[in-house]
């Protein structure tokens, strides 16, 4: 796909690729051509990531692949662009519509997995921030994006939402990858992570408990 010269779709390129995002000296809108050349941007994408977690079976749902896009995308800019937003942020910032399914969870995983680097930023500036409060919210529904991260994650049913093998896979896997102790150290998540590690446990993970209830 040909990069547009556009700061929307510059910071995806630049965040997918390098890890690091620009800052404009303005917010700019979005217009439709660019939320299309985003949403088969993310569908492609998408498509090279699947290969790794061997599912055909998991599509990419675009639509909420551009929600999480333009959520992490004017997240940044509103970094250092605050004059006159605090009327824009529910704009800016829509709470998610959608259903939570293994393919939304995923296609937002795209881009959400940028977000906690950039709460963590906004929190650090100022702590009370409303905006902080509002991306906390899109990661506690979101919170495989935010593994590692120090979210407070309540109420969760495990069993319930990882029942699906592909999604469990993963969400062990970045668990592991990311060493997040404190969620590794819930009982039904523990016990998944030991049987998978069987007689290899401490090649994975030698410093991780095993959690009797």
């Amino acid at each position: 796909m040909t990069e547009n010269k556009s700061p929307f779709l510059d910071t995806l390129f630049l965040l997918r690729q390098e890890e690091c995002i620009t800052i404009f000296s303005d917010i700019h809108d979005i217009s439709m051509k660019e939320e299309e050349n985003a949403m088969d941007y993310f569908q492609a994408e998408f498509v090279k990531e699947r290969l790794e977690f061997l599912s055909d079976t998991i599509v990419c749902d675009p639509e909420t692949a551009l929600w999480a896009a333009k959520v992490v995308y004017y997240s940044a800019q509103l970094h250092l662009i605050r004059q006159n937003t605090a009327k824009d942020l529910n704009k800016l910032i829509p709470p998610f519509k959608g259903e939570r399914e293994v393919s939304t969870l995923l296609s937002a995983d795209l881009s959400l997995r940028f977000l906690p680097q950039i709460v963590s930023a906004l929190q650090m500036a100022d702590p009370e921030d409303p905006l902080v409060k509002m991306l906390k919210s899109v990661l506690k529904q979101f919170h495989y994006s935010a593994v590692g991260s120090d979210l407070e994650l309540e109420g969760i049913n495990w069993e319930e939402e990882l029942r699906d093998k592909t999604y469990r896979k993963l969400y062990l896997e970045r668990i592991v990858e990311k060493k997040a102790y404190k969620l590794a150290e819930i009982p039904y998540i523990n016990q998944l992570l030991i049987a998978e590690f069987g007689l290899y446990k401490d090649i994975f993970w030698k410093e991780l408990k095993t959690i009797t209830e």
